[in-house]
């Protein structure tokens, strides 16, 4: 079933091209359809979590006055999701239900950009079928002990940045090759840094991750090659905009401050002490 899904996909690709003519639109054309095919998935998942954003300082009280007995404080957050018509598996069940398409077409951009119909394809001067850590390589002819260049598979982040820093006369001198995919890749860091830090809204260990996830995915992306870095921008930055939408309609509704407890409430523990 996986194989014929991908098998779809990859013919609605070559029919978004035979219409184009140009790989680089259709990769575009086609994460566009699936990001408006899964949009009902995505504006429920971010309007949940805008809804649970609002609920914090209410669940803050909770867990201030429930927090020795796990089981009422279980209790009365199932009644405050349930008051505010809230359900805190659905911010996560959407995103279960897209990370399936996402692999899917991932397999099916990655494989693409492996045949020979990919070879030294560009789109807006990025090399579709290179990834970062290829295109430094061309740039700078690394080849083995035989001659031979180095295989795809075989590169490592640090042979290249190594390479590079010995050859800096060589790698400047072909910026063309390699400059394009680079930028494509520090657009989707951007992307995943404002996304992380417009969701976390002053929670700490949220801001913490957005800082760690552009790096991590920035480290990963050096080796995918254009035409996936092509998608994941693009895919990005529609969610990016999706995101900022929302929290715009529902901007109004998150400034209305819930109604707390006028007091500390006190726990079991501490009035039967004193």
């Amino acid at each position: 079933m996986w194989e014929q899904a991908k098998i779809l996909l990859l013919k609605l690709l070559e029919l978004l091209y035979s219409l184009t003519n140009s790989w680089g639109i259709a990769i575009i054309l086609l994460t566009l359809l699936v990001r408006i095919a899964i949009h009902p998935l995505t504006q429920r998942q971010m309007v949940s979590m805008q809804k649970m954003q609002k609920l914090q300082p209410m669940l803050k009280v909770l867990q201030d006055k429930y927090g020795d007995d796990k089981e009422t404080l279980n209790r009365e957050m199932m009644a405050l999701y349930k008051e505010h018509k809230v359900s805190p598996a659905a911010g996560c069940l959407p995103l279960l239900i897209q990370l399936p398409v996402f692999i899917l077409l991932y397999g099916v951009l990655y494989d693409l950009t492996k045949t020979a119909a990919f070879q030294d394809v560009t789109f807006l001067g990025v090399n579709l079928g290179g990834s970062v850590l290829s295109t430094v390589a061309s740039a700078l002819n690394l080849v083995d002990e035989a001659g031979v260049p180095v295989p795809t598979e075989q590169l490592g982040f640090i042979m290249v940045l190594f390479s590079s820093f010995t050859n800096l006369s060589l790698l400047f001198s072909h910026m063309g090759m390699w400059v394009p995919n680079l930028i494509l890749l520090l657009v989707i860091a951007f992307l995943t840094w404002y996304q992380q830090h417009i969701s976390s809204n002053g929670n700490p260990q949220m801001a913490m991750m957005s800082w760690f996830m552009p790096l991590f995915l920035t480290f990963i992306c050096f080796g995918l090659p254009g035409g996936v870095l092509l998608y994941w921008g693009v895919s990005s930055l529609m969610g990016v905009v999706h995101q900022v939408r929302v929290m715009r309609k529902t901007s109004v509704e998150m400034q209305q401050k819930p109604t707390l407890y006028q007091e500390k409430p006190v726990r079991d523990k501490e009035r039967s002490a004193s």
